[in-house]
Parts: C-alpha cells; structure tokens; sequence
C-alpha cells in the first residue's frame, strides 16, 4: 500500500475546491510577512474580504449600518466557545441585526455577509498554510 502525504492530501484538497470555483491564495502570501498582507498573525477573518462583501451585498444599508455588522461579527461576545459559533452562524445564515436611523425615527435592518439566493455574488476562497499564531503556538488550520 503507498502512503499519501499531508501534502498530497493538501493539495488534492485545493484542486477540488478550485474546481467548484474557488479562487486559491496561498497563506504565505497574505500573512504579515507575505508578498501580499491582509491579515496578522493572530487573526482569522479576512476583515477587508469580509468588509467588501458586506458592502456588495447591502448597498441600500448606511455605511454606519454596515461597519457596525462588521464589528459585531468581529466581536466575540462570550468566554464559551460554542456560544460564539452558534452567534457566527446565526449571523450567516440570518443576516446580523443593526439599527438604522432615519427621519423617522431608529428601526432595526438585516444586513447579509452570505447571499444564499445567488451564491455568484459571494467569494469564495481556499487557503492553504493559513498560520495562526495564539499563545506562542503556530497552528494551521
């Protein structure tokens, strides 16, 4: 039986992924270092990414509206775990609750960081090496 290597397995992984339509970027490329920065190391999202998304999907949301969707899906809201995963999917598949001021008065808005209607409109993005640096530890998930 021949062994298959983590690195065989990786780049399967991105063939399939680029063969559904995913764009490929290297993880080197866009760390701090890399060739093309958008993230530090202790990140995870890609604010910038996320930022244009949020912006492309609700046009008729303030920019106010909008930056304050951004923070809350940034902000980790509570010490567990599986209450901010729970939060982070509600606010996918949901859209996240803002408030918008208008000349009548504060009303409540969706706004929508995934189109599920029409998923041409979302990006999607496989990367490989994607180094995380927590606690003097480099993981990659």
């Amino acid at each position: 039986m021949v062994a298959i290597t983590e690195n065989e397995i990786e780049n399967i992984a991105l063939s399939y992924l680029q063969n559904l339509g995913y764009k490929y970027v290297c993880g080197a490329d866009i760390a701090p270092d890399g060739e093309h920065p958008e993230r530090q190391y202790s990140e995870v999202v890609l604010t910038t990414r996320l930022r244009d998304a949020i912006d492309k999907l609700n046009p008729n949301i303030t920019h106010e509206a909008r930056e304050d969707a951004l923070k809350k899906v940034l902000r980790t809201e509570s010490p567990s775990l599986l209450i901010n995963n729970e939060t982070f999917h509600r606010y996918l598949t949901d859209g996240v609750d803002v408030e918008v001021r208008t000349d009548d008065g504060i009303r409540g808005e969706k706004v929508y960081i995934v189109d599920f209607e029409n998923p041409e409109n979302n990006e999607f993005l496989a990367v490989n090496q994607f180094t995380v640096i927590e606690g003097n530890q480099n993981k990659r998930p």
